[in-house]
């Protein structure tokens, strides 16, 4: 395919590469790609297959679908699925891990929207939904 895909792609993959410490040569040879073509990719210069943006996937270690979103294949809000309505759907879970995982979910959410230094904000979880994320009595909010 030679469109050019959404400027993001080239740069999210460099900046991969450079924190996993990766060459473009050891990268192309992970992916299983050439070295011309991935230099390609990441000035912007050719828009990889969803075959070839697997390979890098698990080459860089991020899913395929971080890939898919910032190629422009897939819409990054609409297709993200919801971790708390997937965490409170699961019945191999029992109530009290739910509510666990729902309040270590939203602290990592929370924790990193703090370090982008943007405001997120964490929907609250309706206890009709078979567990409820609720802070140990006694923890300040």
């Amino acid at each position: 395919m030679s469109t050019v895909p959404r400027p993001d792609l080239g740069a999210f993959i460099r900046q991969q590469r450079a924190r996993h410490r990766l060459s473009l040569r050891r990268l192309a040879e992970l992916a299983g790609v050439s070295n011309p073509y991935l230099s390609q990719i990441e000035r912007g210069l050719r828009r990889p297959s969803a075959e070839i943006l697997q390979q890098l996937a698990r080459a860089l270690q991020v899913s395929a679908e971080t890939l898919y979103v910032h190629a422009g294949f897939l819409d990054g809000e609409r297709e993200r699925p919801d971790v708390v309505e997937a965490i409170l759907a699961d019945e191999r879970l029992q109530d009290e891990q739910k509510a666990t995982l729902v309040r270590v979910y939203e602290l990592f959410v929370r924790q990193a929207a703090e370090a982008r230094g943007a405001e997120t904000r964490v929907p609250e979880v309706g206890t009709d939904q078979g567990a409820r994320a609720t802070e140990p009595e006694g923890a300040d909010r």
